[in-house]
């Protein structure tokens, strides 16, 4: 079974980076790779109520790879993270399967309303759904969810659910565009496509501009009609008398 899951956790850097050239470079090169597998040591001894030692066995992979996974996490199958550095991966934080991250991803948590104060058992980080993508220096913050297929852009701030097979920017993260969901569980490299997804803001002052162009172009026309159209003064009605 731990062989199967080698093999599978192998093909998956393969299927999606292209810079992937052997299973030996990926095995020896990549931080990604080696993250995720000091993550599952530390969760078989988290889930063995080892905590201090899943912790020491999580900070130890922390240092030699700039990639924390807390092993209270909850991780799916052939889950990726690419290049690596800076990633963070919270404690109630659940992953599906085929997930891909990319460097300086943060699945961060948010303090949330009890009165105890206790925040042990409570839901504080995202879940993200099958086949989501969530591109570099993006921030998925709090109890959300990204849904299936979903992909966020780089250094996008994700504070609300995203639903699934649709693309999110911004600060805060907006949906800008849908994904066609035939293609959806095909993976698509990066969480920022460079298939025209559109800037929210950069499309509300385009249409701003347009419109001011309108009224200028309308004043301009009214503006050179002849003073023959304009309304005359009403004749004199009264009459010098003899």
């Amino acid at each position: 079974m731990i062989f199967k899951r080698f093999r599978e956790d192998i093909d998956s850097y393969k299927a999606r980076d292209p810079a992937a050239r052997s299973a030996l470079e990926i095995v020896l090169c990549y931080p990604g790779f080696h993250a995720l597998w000091f993550y599952r040591l530390s969760r078989w001894l988290w889930r063995r109520k080892l905590r201090l030692v899943a912790r020491f066995v999580s900070h130890i992979g922390r240092m030699l790879t700039a990639i924390e996974i807390h092993p209270g996490a909850q991780i799916g199958r052939r889950f990726v993270i690419d290049h690596g550095a800076g990633v963070v991966i919270g404690e109630t934080s659940v992953i599906g399967d085929d997930v891909t991250l990319y460097h300086g991803v943060t699945l961060g948590g948010i303090a949330p309303a009890v009165d105890s104060g206790s925040q042990v058992g409570v839901k504080r980080h995202p879940t993200i759904m099958n086949g989501a993508i969530i591109g570099s220096g993006a921030a998925v913050l709090g109890p959300v969810t990204v849904g299936e297929g979903a992909r966020v852009g780089a250094n996008s701030v994700v504070t609300k659910d995203v639903p699934p097979s649709v693309t999110a920017v911004g600060i805060p993260a907006q949906v800008v565009m849908p994904r066609d969901k035939r293609k959806a569980r095909e993976f698509q490299p990066y969480g920022t496509p460079a298939d025209g997804c559109p800037d929210p803001v950069l499309q509300t002052i385009e249409s701003l501009r347009h419109q001011v162009a309108a009224l200028v172009e309308r004043v301009e026309e009214l503006e050179s009609k002849p003073d023959a159209a304009q309304p005359t003064a009403p004749a004199k009605r009264d009459r010098q008398a003899v």
